[in-house]
């Protein structure tokens, strides 16, 4: 296999790097290469599918954060029957 030797890297993109090591319980040269190729077009990265973005919050909230939650979005759940005429 190469071996390249990239500088530069600014504070943020190596904060991605790491993070997506740490939570992908991968190196950093593998999170390097999953990030390049995904860059390059040529392969879709696994942590991008649907839903997977929010599972950092699976099971943070408190009870009373989720009944709040429920409140502010109810009104998203009744069905204006005016609109479907």
């Amino acid at each position: 296999m190469k071996q390249l030797t990239i500088r530069g890297f600014d504070d943020t993109l190596e904060r991605r790097i790491r993070d997506l090591a740490r939570s992908e319980k991968i190196s950093l040269n593998q999170a390097v290469l999953r990030l390049l190729r995904k860059g390059a077009g040529l392969e879709d990265d696994p942590g991008d599918q649907i839903g997977s973005s929010l599972d950092d919050l699976i099971g943070t909230w408190t009870e009373e954060e989720g009944r709040a939650f429920d409140k502010a979005v109810s009104d998203f759940e009744v069905i204006d029957e005016e609109m479907w005429r």
